[in-house]
């Protein structure tokens, strides 16, 4: 079952694992919206660079350092998605327990190994 998917953190730089898993989740047929500091096309979907108030969000993934996240808390837990994936290297037990008390199942987690491995 397709699941949409918000990629917070997406980039145009082929190098960077946002810009992967965004291809990654096209191809795997989930329909994606991107939020980003530089807007750009990445997968066929603008990078919006301000936060929208996108609809029917079922999967946050992460690729914003810990450090930048406090911006984030408030506009995820209002999308009130079902999950919110913390890719290496944003595992933040703030944000995770905030999202808990939401609702809101946090993961730690990769979302490219997620999607090789049938998890996603």
């Amino acid at each position: 079952m397709a699941k949409k998917t918000l990629v917070i953190g997406a980039s145009t730089d082929p190098s960077r694992y946002s810009y992967l898993a965004a291809n990654r989740l096209v191809s795997h047929k989930h329909e994606i919206e991107l939020l980003g500091v530089k807007e750009g096309v990445v997968a066929g979907k603008e990078i919006n660079t301000e936060k929208e108030k996108f609809e029917d969000i079922d999967t946050v993934t992460l690729y914003v350092n810990p450090q930048r996240q406090s911006e984030y808390f408030d506009y995820v837990a209002d999308l009130k998605p079902r999950r919110v994936i913390f890719n290496p290297g944003t595992e933040n037990p703030t944000f995770e327990d905030f999202l808990t008390e939401k609702g809101i199942e946090p993961i730690e987690a990769c979302t490219l190994v997620m999607l090789a491995t049938g998890q996603y």
